[in-house]
């Protein structure tokens, strides 16, 4: 990258997405950070200044959704990329059974992306070469309600995604999704093998990889909490 951009990161308190804003940060980005409120996104932001924008983080709640892009439209009024941490569990309710807890994140995660996506297209428009990355792990990419049915953007998240690419690519926005190789829809044939990511090193390539715009990148986590932490 060779000047700053404007980025959002959602599920941006702990993990995968904290370390995306860590590292978006020291490349000399400015970066919008919706997240938990944590002792690590105050010192990014008394270290940062007014390169960091923090944001609501309830996003599966439409107006929290409403109101981080509105601030995004006051503050910077475009944006360059919307990096959507998918696969967090920020959106568990502390009373959720253990039975729930999967479909809770799917189900919310989902919420969150459909109302992000709806409120920040305007901005994304008049964005730099703008793009979205959506994150998933092999949680938030379940497909649910009918897991025995073909896959669709109604229960499955990342197919969600995958049936918006041709409309934001008609607005000039490119899409990538990241998830775990499907078994019922696989992305390639090469095998991919879970690896010992760390939130660093994820973000790192990731990041590597965002200017390219690929399409689809997979990838599989052998400790998927130490991305994702599942705090409720």
């Amino acid at each position: 990258m060779n000047h700053p951009r404007f980025f959002w990161v959602t599920g941006a308190g702990s993990g995968l997405g904290l370390a995306l804003v860590e590292q978006l940060l020291g490349q000399g980005h400015r970066v919008a950070a919706s997240g938990k409120d944590c002792q690590a996104l105050d010192s990014l932001a008394a270290h940062h200044g007014s390169r960091i924008l923090r944001l609501p983080w309830q996003l599966h709640d439409e107006d929290q959704a409403a109101n981080a892009c509105l601030q995004l439209c006051h503050t910077w009024g475009s944006l360059d990329s919307l990096i959507i941490n998918a696969g967090t569990s920020d959106y568990l309710p502390d009373t959720v059974s253990a039975t729930d807890v999967f479909e809770t994140i799917v189900s919310s995660n989902q919420l969150a992306a459909e109302h992000c996506m709806g409120k920040v297209l305007p901005l994304l428009i008049k964005g730099d070469k703008p793009q979205v990355m959506a994150i998933f792990n092999r949680y938030s990419a379940l497909q649910l309600y009918a897991p025995t049915q073909v896959t669709a953007g109604w229960n499955n998240t990342p197919q969600w995604f995958r049936e918006a690419r041709q409309s934001l690519k008609n607005e000039g926005i490119d899409l990538t999704v990241v998830a775990p190789q499907s078994l019922k829809t696989p992305v390639t044939s090469a095998m991919a093998y879970p690896e010992e990511w760390t939130p660093q090193s994820a973000a790192q390539e990731l990041l590597r990889r965002l200017p390219l715009r690929e399409p689809e990148l997979v990838l599989e986590v052998t400790n998927p909490s130490s991305l994702w932490p599942l705090s409720r």
